[in-house]
């Protein structure tokens, strides 16, 4: 394990904003009766992401998914031993940003989480969609293994803003482990989160063979 307790940190602090602003997003929507709605929900998650690349991208990358990271690693841009403290900080961010919304939001019924509303299997796809489409747009806009920069902060928040606002009402756009385990975990129900696990996962890494076709050589 390569550990940096920088980027550690920096991993931490970043998904725990998306987290908390994500997923605290969804939760106040509901509070508040549909105040927000699907597109200003998958607002709070684009302009989000998009923050924490430009404060955070050039200490750890601003990975906040473990899809993602996975996905660097199978680029060859990523070392494979920097992999398991990188999702153990997004976890950890993850799940420290949902128990404070807990804390923070105690009136609120849900969590934030992400659940399928078909079948899983069709979750399973459309996550999958989602993350390929993501991780391709991350694979060529950022430098090395760092979302770092305007045009990676600028074009990864609107592609993350123009998923969510579209599969938000069908499997609540999650892309990203991380931000399903923090609310999963919280809830104390896992039921769905494999459909956010295999679902970004393989989506990111179909990405990357999609990449080597694509990029120049």
């Amino acid at each position: 394990m390569d550990w940096n307790l920088r980027t550690f940190t920096a991993e931490l602090i970043g998904t725990f904003t998306l987290v908390f602003f994500g997923a605290g997003s969804v939760m106040v929507d509901e509070w508040t009766g549909g105040a927000l709605g699907v597109v200003g929900i998958a607002a709070v998650f684009g302009t989000t992401v998009s923050a924490v690349i430009y404060g955070l991208g050039d200490i750890s990358g601003a990975h906040i998914n473990p899809a993602v990271s996975f996905a660097f690693a199978l680029s060859g841009r990523f070392s494979w031993k920097k992999l398991p403290p990188y999702v153990l900080a997004q976890l950890s961010g993850a799940a420290l940003a949902s128990l404070s919304l807990g804390a923070l939001l105690p009136q609120v019924q849900t969590w934030g989480e992400t659940q399928p509303y078909g079948s899983d299997l069709s979750a399973i796809w459309l996550e999958g969609i989602f993350t390929f489409f993501l991780m391709l747009v991350i694979i060529f806009v950022s430098s090395g293994a760092k979302e770092k920069g305007i045009i990676a902060g600028l074009s990864i928040g609107m592609v993350v803003f123009l998923e969510a606002a579209m599969g938000g009402p069908l499997t609540g756009a999650s892309m990203n482990p991380a931000r399903t385990f923090g609310p999963s975990l919280a809830a104390g129900n896992f039921s769905y989160f494999y459909i956010y696990l295999i679902g970004p996962v393989a989506g990111a890494s179909l990405a990357i063979g999609a990449w080597k076709i694509l990029k120049k050589t």
